[in-house]
C-alpha cells in the first residue's frame, strides 16, 4: 500500500510504496541525491532530515547510527535516505540546504567565482564553501582527493566481503 511523503523545501508530495526506502523515492523525483556506497548506509551522502513522522520510518540500525555520528551537520532528526524505510503516513523529509559538490556538472567552471548557495562536502555534508564566498581550486582538489580515497575504501570493503 502506498504512503504519502512530503518533500521540503520543494513542497512536493509523492506516493511511496510501504517498506521502500526514502532514497528510492527521492530518485524517482530525479533529485540529485548522492549514493556513493550504493545504498549500504556507509557514506552519508544521502543524509536527510525528518521534519515530521519519524515514527513512520524503520528504526535506525547500528550501521546507520555509526555513519550518522560522523556527519558534522547531523541532528537528532537525521536519517540516511538509503536506510530509512517508509512504514507509516505523515512523513515530511527536509532535504539539506546547499548543494553537494557532485551535483555540479562542470565543477572547474566554478573556480574563481562566488558560491551562489552553500556547497556541501559530498561525504560528510559539511559546508565547504559558504554562500557568497570564493570557490578556490585547492578546495575542489581536496574534495576530489577525498572522494578518491572513499571510493578506494568502499572498493576494498566490497572485495573483502566477496572473498
Amino acid at each position: 500500500m502506498a504512503k504519502i511523503l512530503r518533500l521540503e523545501p520543494i513542497a512536493e508530495e509523492m506516493a511511496v510504496q510501504t517498506n521502500s526506502n526514502l532514497l528510492s523515492a527521492l530518485m524517482t523525483k530525479e533529485l540529485h541525491v548522492l549514493k556513493e556506497c550504493g545504498g549500504r548506509g556507509m557514506c552519508a551522502t544521502c543524509h536527510v532530515f525528518i521534519k515530521d513522522g519519524m515514527d513512520g520510518l524503520s528504526k535506525v540500525s547500528r550501521r546507520e547510527q555509526r555513519t550518522l555520528e560522523v556527519i558534522t551537520t547531523a541532528k537528532p532528526n537525521s536519517r540516511l535516505a538509503c536506510q530509512a524505510h517508509v512504514l507509516g503516513e505523515g512523513i515530511v523529509v527536509e532535504l539539506p540546504s546547499g548543494m553537494y559538490i557532485d551535483a555540479i556538472e562542470d565543477i572547474e567552471s566554478l573556480v574563481g567565482r562566488r558560491a551562489e548557495q552553500e556547497l556541501l562536502h559530498p561525504i560528510t555534508g559539511e559546508v565547504v564553501v559558504e554562500t557568497g564566498k570564493l570557490i578556490t581550486r585547492s578546495i575542489l582538489n581536496q574534495l576530489k582527493e577525498t572522494r578518491l580515497q572513499v571510493g578506494e575504501y568502499l572498493a576494498r570493503t566490497r572485495n573483502a566481503k566477496d572473498e
